[in-house]
C-alpha cells in the first residue's frame, strides 16, 4: 500500500538559533520512497544533513530571528502487513552473547533509570521465562497499568514517575516498558515515527508523531508498543535512540516558541498520490 506522510510545522525565532531536525524517515526505509523526501524551510536558509551516531538521519540549520516554517511531503510504499513477531517461544540473549552494538540498550538513559526500577521488573516478571514472552508481559503490564492522557505530558517525566503516576502519553508508556526490558537485561531501544490510523477505527484527534519500542530477540530487532499493546500496520520508522532525548522532532539550542505543529500519515489509493498541502 501506498502512504502519505508529511508535516508543517511553524517557530517564532526571538533571536537566531540553531536547530538540529529529525523529520527525515529512516535510512533504513528510504528504498521504499516513491518521492524525494526533504525538509523545506521558509524562509529558505542553507541546512546540512548528517548521520547520528544511532544511525539517524538529521538536518541541522540556523534559524533566523522572525517566523520559520518547516515542511515536508513524501509517498513512501508499505508492505501492509501488521508488525512481525517472532514465535512465542523465542528466547533471550545472555548478555555475554549480545552483540557490542546493543549493550548501550541495557543501560541507564535520560528518561530511562534502569537501577531504580531493576527490583520492581524482577519482583514483576522475574519468575517468568526469559523471551518474547516476557516482553508481551512487560507491554501488557503497562498497558492496563497506565491511563492514557494528553493532559499528562510533561517534558521531564521519567520511567520511574511514569511508574508512580500511572498516566502519561505513548513516550511515556514506552519509556517504562523499555525501563523495564532493560533491567530484565533484553536490549530495548526507543524508537520514533508516523503512525496513522490505518487498519483501524478512526480516533478523531489530532495526528502526531508517534512512540513505540523495538526489542532484541533471536539475533534481530522487533517492534513493540506498549501503548496499544497489539500490532498495527502502517509503521513508517523515523528514527532510534535510548528514549526520546535521542530522537526529538527537532531540538533548538536556544528559544524558538512553536506556533503550529500538523502531521499527516495516510494510506492513500495509488491514483489520488498527490502532494501534501499544509
Amino acid at each position: 500500500m501506498l502512504i502519505r506522510l508529511g508535516y508543517d510545522i511553524g517557530f517564532n525565532i526571538p533571536a537566531p538559533v540553531t536547530i538540529v531536525a529529525m523529520l527525515h524517515v529512516h535510512p533504513s526505509r528510504e528504498p521504499d520512497l516513491l518521492e524525494p523526501d526533504e525538509l523545506r524551510l521558509d524562509p529558505g536558509v542553507p541546512l546540512t544533513s548528517y548521520i547520528d551516531t544511532f544511525g539517524n538521519r538529521c538536518s541541522r540549520f540556523v534559524a533566523p530571528a522572525g517566523h520559520i516554517q518547516l515542511t515536508g511531503s513524501t509517498l513512501i510504499e508499505d508492505s501492509g502487513l501488521e508488525d512481525p513477531s517472532p514465535p512465542l517461544d523465542t528466547g533471550e540473549h545472555p548478555v555475554a552473547d549480545l552483540p557490542n552494538e546493543t549493550l548501550i540498550y541495557l543501560l541507564n538513559s535520560r528518561y530511562c533509570e534502569v537501577d531504580r526500577l531493576s527490583n520492581v521488573a524482577v519482583e514483576l516478571f522475574g519468575d517468568m521465562a526469559p523471551g518474547w514472552g516476557r516482553v508481551r508481559a512487560v507491554c501488557s503490564w503497562v498497558y492496563s497499568k497506565v491511563a492514557f492522557g494528553y493532559q499528562h505530558a510533561r517534558s521531564t517525566k521519567t520511567a520511574l514517575d511514569v511508574f508512580t503516576e500511572r498516566v502519561g502519553v505513548c513516550r511515556d508508556f514506552q519509556h517504562l516498558a523499555v525501563t523495564f526490558c532493560r533491567a530484565l537485561n533484553i536490549p530495548a531501544r526507543y524508537v520514533t515515527g508516523y503512525l496513522g490510523d490505518i487498519g483501524i477505527p478512526p480516533t478523531f484527534t489530532p495526528m502526531d508523531f508517534s512512540a513505540w519500542f523495538e526489542v532484541y530477540l533471536a539475533n534481530r530487532w522487533w517492534t513493540v508498543d506498549a501503548r496499544h499493546n497489539h500490532p498495527r500496520i502502517g509503521r513508517v520508522l523515523m528514527a532510534v535512540g535510548r528514549d526520546a532525548s535521542d530522537v526529538a522532532i527537532t531540538t533548538s539550542f536556544g528559544i524558538a516558541n512553536l506556533t503550529h505543529f500538523n502531521v499527516i500519515s495516510d494510506e492513500v489509493a495509488t491514483e489520488a498520490a498527490s502532494g501534501f498541502k499544509p
